[in-house]
């Protein structure tokens, strides 16, 4: 037992100094600089009133953000200040995803993003997430790669088995709103995005969630009994089925449980008063989501 403890704290000491040595490796002084422009041009894509201003600060922000990960060892930087944007670290921290939407004049989005992979050497692995959401004709049970986005702005991850679940706001029109389940895996050592892996139906690849502008949906990940929670959605009258922005939450409950891989679907579950995030922010263009830090 105490040559178990002893060869346990020796690797961890062995890790702990590899990590520092790591960190000790980036360069703060370039990227805290770097942070400090992506911070400036964030604000102005967000605050400017013009499409057109906005998409060309949105412009400049790709570029610099691009040229940021090309520091060594950027991975280990946390842009802990650009809380315009979504960042979130894979749960085994093999790679992190970056996300983001620029409102535009009609009440429709862009969203950009970008995962970056971990690498021993410190240099930059990043493949470009491209939004199609227009051009992918079955977004439910497409599998695309990160050149045919179903775009969204991510705000949680959660590992399912091998794979990942990324939880993601999709503002999407004038009148009404989305929220999407996304699946999220590696091929052949590339990322796809969609897989069918949800029990109630077996064809769909992602969970897209359809309500009204003027109100906000509940989608969470519950740890502590690996439940994905959220709101059940239905159109005010059942005459106005397919008319999104009549849908909304009915105040009950359902959930994806996680077991094997897989999401295991649970209807009406006992679930009561949620905390919900003020994420319905879509209604005011040009702001950013609320409460989405980047970094860890």
């Amino acid at each position: 037992m105490k040559y178990f403890f002893n060869k346990t704290l020796l690797v961890s000491c062995l890790l702990a100094c590899y990590f520092i040595r790591l960190e000790a490796q980036v360069n703060f002084y370039n990227m805290n600089k770097w942070q400090d422009s992506l911070l400036r041009l964030g604000k102005e894509m967000y605050n400017l009133q013009g499409e057109a201003e906005r998409m060309d600060k949105n412009f400049t922000f790709v570029k610099t953000l691009v040229s940021s990960l090309k520091e060594k060892h950027s991975y280990l930087y946390n842009f802990e200040k650009l809380d315009m944007i979504s960042v979130l670290r894979s749960p085994d921290d093999k790679f992190r995803v970056f996300s983001w939407h620029i409102p535009l004049n009609d009440g429709s989005y862009l969203y950009y993003g970008a995962i970056q992979s971990k690498t021993k050497d410190g240099k930059l692995q990043l493949s470009g997430l491209l939004d199609k959401t227009f051009e992918i004709e079955n977004p439910e049970i497409a599998v695309v790669g990160t050149d045919y986005w179903y775009g969204a702005q991510y705000y949680d991850m959660v590992p399912l088995g091998q794979d990942y679940v990324l939880l993601g706001w999709k503002g999407h029109g004038s009148t009404y709103s989305k929220k999407v389940i996304e699946i999220l895996h590696v091929e052949n050592g590339v990322f796809k995005l969609g897989k069918p892996v949800f029990s109630d139906e077996s064809k769909i690849t992602r969970k897209i969630f359809n309500f009204t502008r003027e109100a906000s949906m509940y989608l969470k990940y519950h740890p502590e009994n690996k439940q994905i929670i959220f709101d059940h959605i239905v159109p005010a009258d059942p005459s106005l089925k397919g008319n999104f922005r009549y849908y909304g939450p009915d105040l009950t409950f359902d959930a994806y449980e996680i077991q094997n891989g897989k999401l295991q679907y649970q209807s009406d579950i006992l679930f009561q008063n949620p905390t919900r995030e003020a994420d319905d922010l879509n209604l005011v263009p040009g702001k950013a989501l609320p409460n989405k830090k980047s970094g860890l």
